[in-house]
């Protein structure tokens, strides 16, 4: 089994924001691309599909990194802290909830071979 970490980044703005919060979160994408460990890093909008009715935060970040130390390392970027600095905790950013998660493709407790 791999290592990789799969992280869910969910956002919803601000009324009004959607679209100039979604060129922001595409503005983070080159330079995350130019990073050892991402394998990808796309920013999402939801769309109506009739075979995919459930319910999320409208714009999502669908990342994939290498391994553990590869996500923490992107996480600790003076870029992306000052986007979560400037839009999630400040009063007057874009961005009215979010919601980070990260997952793994191991199961729980599993003996993989140390390497």
């Amino acid at each position: 089994m791999s290592q990789k970490i799969y992280c869910i980044a969910m956002f919803r703005a601000k009324p009004g924001k959607e679209d100039e919060l979604f060129k922001v979160l595409q503005s983070l994408e080159p330079n995350a691309h130019r990073e050892d460990g991402c394998i990808q890093y796309l920013a999402t909008r939801q769309i109506e599909n009739p075979f995919a009715t459930g319910e999320s935060f409208p714009l999502v970040f669908n990342e994939i990194w290498a391994n553990k130390a590869a996500f923490e390392a992107h996480c600790q970027r003076k870029e992306i802290v000052a986007f979560f600095e400037q839009h999630c905790v400040a009063e007057d950013g874009l961005v009215e909830a979010h919601n980070v998660c990260a997952y793994s493709d191991q199961p729980a407790n599993f003996d993989a071979p140390q390497l």
